[in-house]
């Protein structure tokens, strides 16, 4: 059941054809906590958005957010339904968002950190574990110096 109203940014079999290489496509309950979370806390570019569908970008690489509602059609919905805590197993990692910042900011707004920022010396990097409303577990990091 689309929430939208009027016309996408472009026709969606249109942009389906576009995509190319990998992309992430992630269900989320409330779109708007969903891009409060990947605004303020990843700092990510918004290429579209609207109640059904947000597609972001980090660095140049996209990926998809569409709401549960968008799936009633869908085999996945049945499997999704009343599950608390989603991608559990997975980390989203985004290279050169600061960790610090998203650490704050995540805490800012309320966010759970699983593990505050830390340098990891093994991997190289500065990273945080942050879980956004829906479960997801993303990571931010920089190079170490």
């Amino acid at each position: 059941m689309k929430k939208r109203q009027g016309d996408p940014f472009m026709p969606p079999d249109e942009y389906g054809r576009s995509l190319t290489g990998f992309m992430l496509n992630i269900l989320v309950k409330d779109m708007d906590k969903a891009m409060e979370f990947h605004q303020q806390v990843l700092g990510v570019d918004v290429f579209y958005s609207d109640p059904d569908i947000s597609i972001v970008s980090w660095q140049g690489h996209q990926w998809m957010i569409h709401s549960d509602h968008t799936y009633d059609k869908h085999a996945m919905y049945q499997h999704i339904q009343g599950v608390s805590t989603r991608g559990v197993g997975a980390e989203f990692r985004l290279h050169g968002r600061n960790p610090d910042e998203a650490e704050a900011q995540a805490r800012k707004l309320g966010y759970t950190i699983l593990v505050p920022t830390k340098d990891q010396p093994d991997h190289g990097l500065r990273e945080a574990h942050i879980m956004d409303a829906d479960g997801y577990i993303w990571v931010p990091d920089i190079p170490l110096e």
